[in-house]
């Protein structure tokens, strides 16, 4: 039997599913590497806690967080034992969905085959998403809707459809579901008009007609957004923001005093995360700007706004930050090596240019697949990843220790802390082990009374993950350290002895 249409689409099919097996091999491999990462821990507390309980199903509330990788998680769960494997493969899941996204849309933008397969293949390939894509973190879920709301975004401002624009609306409201730097996609839609027919005779009623839809899938998202209005604890997303973006009203009391600063540090994460030869791609096409004025404008538009943005209004910055925002400029990329593919008609030399290009980016992968703590991280992930107290080195340890002790007796184990990697680490691995109970406690000054009676009962044991140096006099008996990457940092598991106690 002959399909119509194989052989003349054997290039992209070939290519296709060399880019799906490329992408499951960088994603899949090595999966459980990088240790349980603090926000992951919390993440997958209460995807599980929203499992079974579904009156708990907006727990990501209780801390500002909108619920949508919560959620997408806790299906997941019902499918993956390993909770921790469950919430990287839904980012893994995303991030392939972004791969395709930012194939449509760059060939929606350019109309060339070549190019959606070089932009796809950047995602694939790029240390930033590798990383992210492999991560528990709402981030990729955030760059696969920021992806697909500009691709829509371009599908309404060139069609002029009701049905992209109910699309539109749905995406954008899964975006702002997911975080709320998802509002961004909203606020960027009036540049999408660089695009707009403008020489068109009907060109003030087109006009109206987009404006009109445009606002039609603004209305929809909000319908979306307004899910999470059924929760008592709506009012603390706002909140939570402000710990991250200075409000307006604070913001002017300083608004270029941290601007520079916060600058320059955002783009030494996006150049340590692209790579030089990647950024070097990006602002290629700087010089064919006659070439595809209005898509290559729109494109550094849809990067630069929200990046100088952050940089104005930052308070607490991360590289993930800006994930989302560095995907438009993938597609910059990809426009120069089609170019570059065009003027060099030799297949081996143009693909030793791309082995050349590409070795730099393709260490940084190995390195975080096999040696992350060899990885040229930024200095601020790697700390937090790898070598400092939100990395989750010695979960693992503690939670086989734990089920060993109490085959046959109970237990209690007290964590330094109630919010975070302690003690929801514990919970996630030990939550459904009658013989084992667990308590946070924090601050921890000295050992909580309620501790010490128990450690008369039963055996006890206490985990500090941020306090390194314990006071002698303590009733604890020291059983194992575990060292964080290549820091100092340790995660100490401690025996409360009850002789000791009075």
């Amino acid at each position: 039997m002959r399909w119509p249409g194989i052989k003349k689409y054997r290039g992209e099919i070939i290519g296709g599913v060399f880019l799906f097996l490329l992408f499951l091999l960088t994603r899949l491999i090595n999966l459980k590497l990088i240790p349980l990462f603090v926000d992951e821990a919390i993440y997958l507390r209460w995807a599980q806690i929203a499992k079974f309980d579904s009156n708990w199903r907006f727990i990501s509330l209780t801390d500002g967080k909108q619920p949508l990788f919560v959620w997408a998680t806790m299906v997941m769960m019902k499918l993956i034992k390993d909770p921790l494997v469950a919430g990287r493969l839904v980012s893994v899941i995303t991030g392939w969905l972004t791969a395709i996204g930012l194939g449509l849309l760059s060939y929606r933008l350019f109309s060339r085959r070549r190019l959606a397969f070089f932009c796809a293949l950047l995602y694939v390939i790029g240390p930033f998403y590798l990383f992210y894509d492999r991560m528990a973190l709402m981030d990729a879920m955030v760059g696969t809707f920021s992806v697909y709301a500009l691709f829509m975004a371009v599908l309404l401002v060139q069609t002029l459809r009701l049905d992209v624009a109910l699309i539109l609306g749905a995406v954008l409201g899964g975006g702002i579901l997911t975080k709320s730097s998802g509002f961004l996609s909203i606020y960027l839609l009036p540049l999408t008009l660089l695009l707009f027919d403008w020489k068109n005779k009907k060109w003030r009623f087109n006009l109206l007609k987009w404006a009109s839809l445009a606002l039609l899938a603004v209305i929809i998202s909000q319908l979306f957004y307004n899910i999470l209005r059924l929760s008592p604890f709506f009012n603390l997303i706002a909140q939570k923001n402000t710990l991250f973006i200075y409000p307006l009203a604070e913001w002017r009391q300083h608004p270029w005093l941290f601007f520079l600063g916060n600058l320059r540090g955002l783009i030494d994460w996006l150049t340590s995360y692209l790579t030089w030869p990647v950024v070097a791609l990006v602002l290629a096409p700087l010089f064919f700007l006659r070439q595809k004025p209005r898509q290559i404008l729109l494109l550094y538009g849809w990067w630069l706004a929200p990046f100088v943005a952050l940089a104005l209004f930052g308070k607490v910055l991360f590289p993930r930050f800006i994930l989302f925002m560095s995907l438009p400029l993938l597609i910059l990329a990809a426009y120069f090596l089609e170019e570059l593919a065009k003027k060099i008609k030799n297949q081996w030399l143009f693909s030793l240019i791309l082995l050349l290009l590409f070795s730099y980016p393709l260490y940084f992968d190995v390195s975080l697949l096999f040696h992350p703590q060899t990885a040229p991280l930024p200095r601020s992930d790697k700390g937090q990843y790898l070598d400092e107290w939100p990395a989750g080195y010695g979960v693992n340890e503690v939670v086989a220790f734990a089920k060993k002790e109490a085959e046959n007796q109970e237990i209690f184990i007290a964590t330094e802390g109630t919010f975070g990697l302690m003690p929801y680490s514990l919970e996630l691995y030990l939550w459904d082990n009658p013989r084992i109970k667990t308590k946070g406690y924090w601050p921890v000054k000295a050992i909580p009374e309620e501790v010490l009676a128990i450690a008369q009962e039963k055996p006890t044991y206490f985990v500090f993950n941020e306090t390194q140096e314990i006071p002698p006099e303590w009733p604890l008996k020291l059983i194992s350290q575990y060292f964080k990457g290549n820091g100092q940092t340790r995660m100490s598991l401690y025996q409360v002895v009850a002789d000791e106690v009075d």
